[in-house]
């Protein structure tokens, strides 16, 4: 959904539009990622993850999510398209639901 986002802008409004995208889309999918990496050494690795350790890596998620957009929004004044950055966000936030429709997951 990131690449779809980031073509899709790409397209409709050039190079701005698609870098915006892609730091829409990243500012949940690097997180995100991250968060499921450390869930899966948890459950696979010699130090086993508790519920305390899930709530603590929710909200790292979201707060790296939230600093992401923020700086994104203060360093780039001058390039960063709007549209094109929440757009890119909510791909990337809804792309379960394609995975979904399309039976990927259980």
């Amino acid at each position: 959904m990131l690449l779809v986002a980031v073509l899709v802008s790409w397209l409709v409004s050039g190079a701005a539009a698609a870098v915006s995208a892609l730091v829409g889309a990243a500012a949940y999918f690097v997180p995100n990622a991250l968060f499921a990496l450390r869930l899966l050494l948890g459950l696979l690795g010699p130090v086993k993850s508790s519920p305390l350790t899930f709530f603590v890596g929710e909200a790292f998620k979201l707060g790296s999510a939230i600093l992401i957009m923020g700086l994104a929004a203060w360093l780039g004044q001058d390039w960063l398209v709007w549209p094109a950055m929440l757009f890119g966000l909510l791909c990337v936030l809804k792309g379960y639901v394609l995975l979904l429709m399309f039976r990927k997951l259980p």
